[in-house]
């Protein structure tokens, strides 16, 4: 039985055709309302929340599923076809989706049913129902485990004393919000996209451009600094991860030498090259990530099973390790080989969408900051949760987390103008940063340890010690 499911229109497109109010879900909002995603954040696909789809997914049902977006008439309902030669079809395009009437359907599909235990008188509903009660089952097992909290495990720990960190260079140059920034191995290199379309290459001691880009899009939503220090990546609204290679030449058309290496069915959230120049994980909108060949552009390996758009991916701190984490829109974080393509863990307990993740310096542990206004910690033995950072007075979002090099500080930059900087082990806030206009948007510690970067809505970069 196949069943093809073709979704109404991403926002960008409806919206630009006055059509947005044929979207459903969360709503949509204007770019200026939605958090650094933009624009890109209110496309939200239909396909990956389609209620028969994601039932059928969690009932493990071999069916097989493809679905389809294209931009098609609005008020169209889904096309669903039966490869059986049956009236299937017709039962399955109503816009309620009924339950599958047994008596309709052709004698193939019903077969099928028979053989992948599907009884007549089960509805897809029900089998979801089914598996969210053995999920609930699961979650109860791994409770059982829970026994002791990280701040009670170091009550014994000295506490840190106060500290102050100020900001040390402001780098000023772009014409709109900064929205994603990285630090080249050299450790005095950086480089930033803004939603001006723009990606500059900066010299953090001295606050110098050294190389600008101009992207054929707005939103550039990902960079990223090649291990070698020789190429920069980047992306956004264009679908695209294009490579770039830096000279010493600043009279040199880069733009001229551009690579196209990645092609996401929407738009680009995250980039990372991993531990060679040759190959570039990136995360996307349209609910998967990707690993890709820098020199050839092919598609080596692709993960898919998060429900939403992927927002955010951190590749394992350890020269041999092949396993990455990725945050999305479903409010998941998924630890994935990167081999297989499986997803090896998942952890769902944030409240809201996931903005970034980041692994912990030892690799045995990462956090995550959410727009449910906490950070979080998940220690990978243990497989669970093992602590919450958040204050009453704290109400909006963190939209970036990064950790100190010894690990013992958590620093995540939030929607409301602010960073926050976490004691790891005592779960406790130590300092709270001032300086920035507007939310802070993107932060990366240097790979020495001795500062850190923050990029801000207020056009600006800071570099804090």
């Amino acid at each position: 039985m196949k069943l093809q499911i073709f979704p109404g229109a991403p926002y960008l497109r409806a919206r630009s055709a006055g059509l947005t109010q044929f979207l459903p879900g969360r709503g949509v909002a204007s770019p200026e309302s939605r958090c650094q995603h933009g624009a890109a954040r209110g496309a939200r696909g239909w396909a990956s929340r389609c209620w028969l789809h994601t039932a059928a997914r969690a009932a493990s049902l071999a069916l097989n599923v493809s679905v389809q977006g294209g931009w098609g008439e609005p008020s169209a309902v889904p096309r669903l076809s039966c490869s059986g030669g049956g009236s299937c079809g017709s039962i399955l395009g109503s816009r309620a989706l009924k339950p599958l009437l047994p008596a309709s359907l052709s004698a193939s599909c019903r077969a099928k049913m028979a053989t992948e235990g599907l009884h007549e008188n089960e509805t897809l509903a029900s089998l979801k129902s089914e598996a969210e009660s053995l999920k609930g089952r699961l979650e109860e097992e791994r409770a059982k485990l829970h026994d002791v909290e990280l701040h009670q495990v170091a009550e014994r720990v000295e506490a840190l004393g106060q500290f102050v960190m100020k900001t040390r260079r402001t780098l000023k140059g772009h014409g709109n919000k900064v929205l994603c920034m990285d630090w080249c191995k050299d450790k005095r290199r950086i480089v930033s996209s803004s939603q001006d379309g723009k990606v500059i290459v900066w010299d953090s001691f001295t606050t110098n451009k050294e190389h600008a880009v101009t992207m054929p899009c707005t939103w550039v939503m990902a960079c990223a600094y090649a291990p070698s220090g020789c190429a920069i990546a980047c992306g956004g609204l264009d679908n695209k991860c294009s490579v770039y290679p830096l000279t010493f030449d600043k009279n040199e058309n880069m733009a001229a030498k551009k690579k196209s290496v990645a092609m996401h069915t929407n738009y680009l959230s995250a980039c990372s090259f991993t531990n060679s120049d040759m190959q570039i994980l990136t995360a996307s909108g349209d609910g998967t990530c990707a690993l890709w060949d820098v020199e050839s552009g092919q598609l080596l390996q692709s993960f898919h099973g998060h429900g939403a758009d992927v927002l955010c991916l951190d590749l394992a701190p350890s020269e041999t390790g092949n396993t990455f984490v990725s945050g999305g829109c479903d409010k998941k974080a998924m630890v994935w080989d990167m081999r297989s393509g499986q997803c090896i863990q998942s952890f769902e307990t944030h409240e809201s969408d996931i903005n970034s993740v980041r692994y912990y310096p030892s690799g045995d542990a990462f956090a995550s900051g959410s727009d449910d206004a906490t950070c979080r910690l998940y220690d990978l033995r243990a497989d669970r949760e093992v602590a919450i950072y958040s204050k009453e007075s704290i109400i909006f979002g963190a939209s970036s987390v990064d950790f100190s090099l010894s690990g013992r500080l958590l620093f995540g930059g939030y929607n409301d103008y602010t960073i926050n900087v976490w004691d790891v082990l005592k779960g406790s806030r130590v300092s709270i940063l001032f300086g920035h206009e507007n939310r802070v948007s993107t932060l990366r510690v240097s790979p020495d340890g001795t500062a850190f970067c923050s990029g801000s809505w207020d056009h600006t970069l800071r570099i804090w010690a």
